[in-house]
Formats: structure tokens, sequence, C-alpha cells
């Protein structure tokens, strides 16, 4: 079976949204991130933002397939699972990936009980991702197909049948084209271009 080469992501921060339960103020945030460096920045703006609130909770997501996503939780201090986890829950409710959702809490002198707390960070969370679109983006490939200049034509004859996306090309003596190609067609992309005589290609790690 064929894997989907799809994953959705938000291209812009959430509005701030705010949620209060029993004079707990609950502020929360969604990021697009890709890396942990970007996790590290939003949470330490947040914390410099919000320096008086008890409770900093967030969950992300990292990665463009099941197979391989990186996501974590974190609790801040709120008794376990009751903060991170129902986040992170929202991040899979909505089906998106490259995140980063945040709950800052201002504790409002009333305890709320896990469930409380459970139902206040996802809810929270929810109405953070409401404020957001959504995009369908495909998980691409890279290639650097190499050439003389004598068999360009071959080469573009190719690339314009297959409607294949050029992100850099040097054109000389010596060719090469860079080429972003979708997941699901790059095997056969590959394979095209592999038993052409006199073209090299190969898969470009980003």
């Amino acid at each position: 079976m064929e894997h989907t080469d799809i994953y959705r992501t938000i291209t812009k921060p959430s509005e701030e949204i705010l949620f209060k339960d029993k004079n707990s103020k609950f502020f929360g945030y969604a990021f697009p991130v890709t890396s942990e460096e970007h996790v590290k920045e939003h949470l330490e703006s947040l914390k410099k933002q919000h320096h008086a609130a008890r409770h900093c909770c967030y969950a992300y997501q990292f990665g463009m397939q099941e197979n391989n996503f990186v996501f974590r939780a974190n609790d801040d201090g709120e008794p376990n699972n009751s903060a991170g986890m129902p986040i992170y829950g929202q991040i899979q409710s909505f089906e998106v990936t490259n995140i980063l959702v945040v709950v800052v809490r201002y504790f409002g002198g009333v305890k709320l009980g896990v469930g409380g707390l459970i139902n206040a960070y996802r809810t929270a969370a929810q109405m953070a991702l409401d404020t957001v679109q959504i995009k369908e983006r495909t998980v691409n490939i890279r290639y650097a197909i190499s050439f003389d200049y004598k068999n360009m034509n071959k080469v573009m004859r190719i690339i314009k049948e297959k409607n294949l996306k050029v992100i850099n090309q040097t054109l000389e003596l010596s060719c090469e084209l860079i080429i972003s190609v979708r997941l699901n067609d790059s095997k056969s992309i590959f394979e095209t271009f592999d038993k052409l005589y006199e073209i090299n290609i190969k898969a470009l790690n980003d």
C-alpha cells in the first residue's frame, strides 16, 4: 500500500486566545515549528511575556509522515498528564504536524482537580487551533541531475513532460538541475533519469 505524501500544517502563528475557569486564566497559542530550537525560542519569549504565570505547558510534533513523527508533551509542574497530553491530543485531533501548541496558566486561587485541568488545557489548545488556517503540503524529495550541455534537450524534455519543479539550475558546459519531486512520484522519476546515458541523478539530503 502506498503511503500518503500529504501532511497538514500551519504557516502562521495563531491569535492569542483566553479560556477562563474558576478564576484561572489559560492563554493558548499555536506556532509553526520545524526544530527544537524553534520550540525553545517561542517558549522563552512566552515565559518573558507571562513572567508572573504559574505554568507554561506545551506539546509539539515534527515530521511529515506517521513513521517519522517526533513529539513531546510537557506538564510544567501540573499533575502528570493533565496538561501536555491533552494539548497533544488536540494536535492529533486536528491532524497537524510541524507545530507547537502552548497554554500558559495563571492560577486563580481555586483548584480545578485533574479532570478540570485536562478540560481547560484541552479547550485552550482547541481554541488556539481553531484560529489558524491549516494547509496541506506534500512531502518532497530533492534530486540533483548532472549532465553535459549536449544532453540538455533530452533532460528538459522529461522535465516538461513530467511537469517537474526546477528549484535551481546551472546551465554551462557542465549542467546541474535541482528538482523537487513528490515522495510518491520520486521512485519513478529517479528511474527515468537513472537509465539515461551520460546523465547522473542523486538524492539530496535537506
